[in-house]
């Protein structure tokens, strides 16, 4: 598995997980308990994942988001 996207930002994370999966790729989204054991005060940041064969769609798909909402 390859790291898509690591952020404290819940928002793109739950964004970004929508987009992969209504593209048919499945995520998963480490470190959320080390986020939560810390008080979730947004210090720690979580990482999504995605297998390796996914990897280069998932970036291309976050690229275009980037460069399309001017953000992520």
């Amino acid at each position: 598995m390859k790291a898509v996207l690591k952020t404290t930002d819940p928002v793109a994370i739950s964004w970004l997980v929508a987009e992969l999966a209504a593209q048919g790729i499945e995520t998963v989204v480490l470190d959320s308990h080390a986020s939560i054991v810390e008080g979730s005060i947004g210090i720690l940041p979580r990482r999504v994942m995605v297998a390796d064969e996914d990897y280069g769609e998932a970036v291309r798909l976050l690229e275009t988001a980037r460069r399309d909402l001017g953000g992520l």
